[in-house]
């Protein structure tokens, strides 16, 4: 399976609220670089490719030692942009990794890529952490997701789902996306190439164009969490976690996206 699986991580300077995100200096190093080594430490990657359409990102990706590679700057999406390069390279599988998750576990990416390869009756598989903090239900950057018992994905919302209707009955289970994708890559080359569907531009999402689309999505819980940075105020918190995380004290990483 190693030898089968890319990990690509998309990155780009034109971010509109953090522009010059992926290299904002983090204890020391491009955060970008954060994500690349974290990255190569899952056991199930073979490659881990940075793929970028600017030379700033290019050059510095390679200074530290990454493979990088430029994609057109024309990409709507970071799936767009894994999709050009993963046609670049023999493999069966291609893993998704967020340019701004420093914070991200590497056995992460392995459950992903293990449930995947493990279940063949789905096309792309995704990870879900339970919710416990109540303002994580209502925020809307706060991705939910409902499940079947099998843990296919049914659908993914910035609304609370499930809406709880008799407050009596008890708050029901709700569970986090936690945006890390694993695609079979002929999968990953048919959705990129699918118009944007009427609930992605409703909600935002691009994953609901792939299940509108008829792709079936595995979506299991993981015990692991992540904290992604969206803003400069984001890279100061997750600085400090990083601080615990290289201490004695096991950071505690809260929401996937924020």
């Amino acid at each position: 399976m190693r030898a089968q699986v890319l990990g690509i991580i998309p990155a780009r300077m034109a971010s509109t609220r953090f522009p010059g995100k992926p290299l904002a200096p983090l204890a020391g190093k491009p955060m970008i670089q954060w994500v690349w080594e974290r990255a190569r430490k899952a056991k199930t990657l073979a490659s881990v490719i940075i793929a970028t359409d600017d030379a700033l990102i290019l050059h510095a990706a390679r200074a530290f030692g990454a493979k990088a590679e430029m994609t057109r700057p024309t990409h709507p999406s970071g799936t767009d942009r894994a999709a050009e390069v993963a046609a670049r390279h023999r493999c069966s599988l291609v893993v998704n990794i967020q340019g701004d998750e420093p914070l991200i576990d590497p056995r992460m990416i392995d459950q992903a890529v293990r449930s995947l390869a493990e279940n063949r009756r789905f096309g792309m598989a995704t990870l879900c952490r339970e919710i416990h903090d109540p303002s994580d239900v209502t925020a809307p950057q706060v991705v939910k997701v409902v499940r079947r018992k099998d843990d296919e994905a049914l659908y993914f919302s910035r609304h609370p789902i499930p809406f709880a209707r008799d407050a009596t009955d008890g708050a029901p289970r709700r569970f986090k996306h936690i945006g890390l994708y694993v695609y079979r890559t002929s999968v990953l080359r048919d959705i990129v190439r699918m118009p944007v569907s009427p609930l992605e531009k409703s909600e935002k999402l691009e994953q609901l164009r792939a299940l509108e689309n008829g792709v079936r999505i595995l979506c299991q819980e993981t015990r692991f969490d992540s904290a992604g940075v969206d803003t400069p105020e984001d890279l100061a918190r997750v600085e400090a976690l990083l601080g615990c995380a290289t201490g004695r004290t096991s950071p505690k990483t809260g929401s996937a996206r924020r």
